[in-house]
């Protein structure tokens, strides 16, 4: 009859310390969180369910504080470890939910799961409550998992191209893939209409893999046509990124069609490339600038930025976002902001492309700060990949007789 609660503890990225160090340091990784949660907690309280996860019954007070408890063990958690001869720095994410009236014991464990499956997709290492609008999110989430899992096997899913031009001369310089989904009605729509499927690790990597053979295809078509082609930015996910072998991934993906990596550029956005509380991303960029990719940042100034981070995790191409573009009036700060940027992106040799353009004063304005390249829909919206070709036939960026861009993008 009392008032009670339940935690779900999840252990972050055993599998990455599995497949680093071995599965004796991850078996000891699970025991030392387990150690240090028993310390903590009630022991005649705290259960493994199986795998990394555990589970905490609280039953203390009016109400149990299952925050003040799940920082409890965060903080005891996150101390170093020595699993298996290697030094771990374990980390993992909660969920939580208090028993309402009623509420069998059944449907708060299923709450606290869907609060901790939510908690590892956004607020990865943290402490996440149930409310009732969580299991409305999960229900989208999974709905646009089951749509984009058909369209995939109905083959559905393919790439359209926005293209990227310098602003001086009109001419394309290059595009950005974008993934596009075709309903069962025909209709057309963009990935922010299935952007919750992507937070699905698996749905992500398929998604991921059938962009890359399309572009991939693509690119060698447009190369054996003769067309005036540069690069291709492509977007990747977090889940892309945790998922293992990126490199491999990407790398095999291009050099089975004879594409050399110096067309390709890799597009990560803030969230992505700051987002995370571990250093998979920002090790995974530094590989694959090692090996010839170019990277961008994608959807500059919308949260994470620090430009601090570009001296300790380089890229090679900023884009900015199209909330400053929109703001290009006089005396507005976002002008000062830009101008500021080009100024600072010239000396550490990072070009810099403008999204979101859409009027003929925000390019000329653009123009005058110093940007010399951008994308939007006053130049023209993502296209497929036969209309892509007669835009790189009529505005593709020519080259000299001494075989050298007359302007690069990089």
């Amino acid at each position: 009859d009392r008032s009670w609660g339940m935690l779900l503890v999840d252990v972050d990225n055993l599998k990455l310390v599995n497949d680093t160090f071995g599965h004796g340091a991850g078996d000891a990784l699970i025991q030392v969180v387990a150690r240090r949660m028993a310390a903590t907690m009630p022991s005649e309280a705290t259960f493994r369910l199986g795998g990394d996860e555990f589970a905490i019954i609280l039953h203390d007070g009016p109400e149990p504080d299952l925050a003040a408890k799940a920082e409890d063990i965060l903080r005891e958690i996150k101390r170093p470890a020595q699993c298996d001869g290697h030094v771990v720095f374990p980390a993992a994410s909660v969920g939580g939910a208090i028993a309402e009236i009623d509420e069998t014991p059944e449907q708060v464990r299923h709450n606290a799961d869907v609060a901790l499956y939510h908690g590892k997709e956004r607020n990865r290492g943290q402490y996440t409550p149930y409310h009732t609008g969580l299991g409305t999110a999960l229900t989208r989430r999974f709905r646009a998992i089951r749509d984009v899992s058909v369209a995939l096997a109905q083959d559905r899913i393919d790439a359209h191209y926005q293209p990227i031009l310098r602003l001086d001369t009109r001419e394309i310089v290059g595009f950005e893939a974008l993934c596009r989904m075709t309903t069962a009605a025909g209709e057309v729509v963009s990935a922010a209409n299935f952007h919750d499927a992507t937070l699905d690790a698996q749905v992500a990597s398929e998604l991921t893999e059938r962009m890359l053979s399309r572009v991939a295809a693509d690119v060698r078509h447009w190369l054996d046509m003769g067309l005036p082609f540069q690069h291709v930015g492509i977007n990747l996910s977090a889940a892309d990124f945790h998922a293992g072998h990126l490199q491999e991934r990407l790398c095999s993906a291009f050099a089975a069609a004879g594409i050399p990596l110096k067309h390709v550029i890799i597009e990560v956005t803030e969230s992505v490339y700051l987002g995370q509380g571990d250093h998979v991303v920002a090790n995974e960029i530094k590989a694959m600038r090692s090996r010839g990719l170019r990277v961008a940042l994608d959807d500059f100034g919308t949260g994470f930025a620090s430009l601090t981070h570009l001296l300790t995790v380089p890229v090679d191409i900023i884009k900015i976002d199209k909330s400053f573009v929109d703001r290009l009036v006089p005396g507005d700060a976002g002008a000062v902001i830009i101008e500021g940027l080009m100024g600072i992106t010239e000396k550490l040799g990072i070009r810099v492309v403008a999204e979101g353009i859409e009027t003929e004063m925000q390019a000329e304005h653009l123009r005058a700060l110093g940007c010399m390249l951008g994308q939007g829909y006053l130049f023209h919206k993502a296209v497929d990949r036969h209309s892509a070709a007669w835009l790189l036939r009529e505005f593709g960026q020519h080259y000299k007789s001494d075989g050298q861009a007359m302007s690069r993008l990089a």
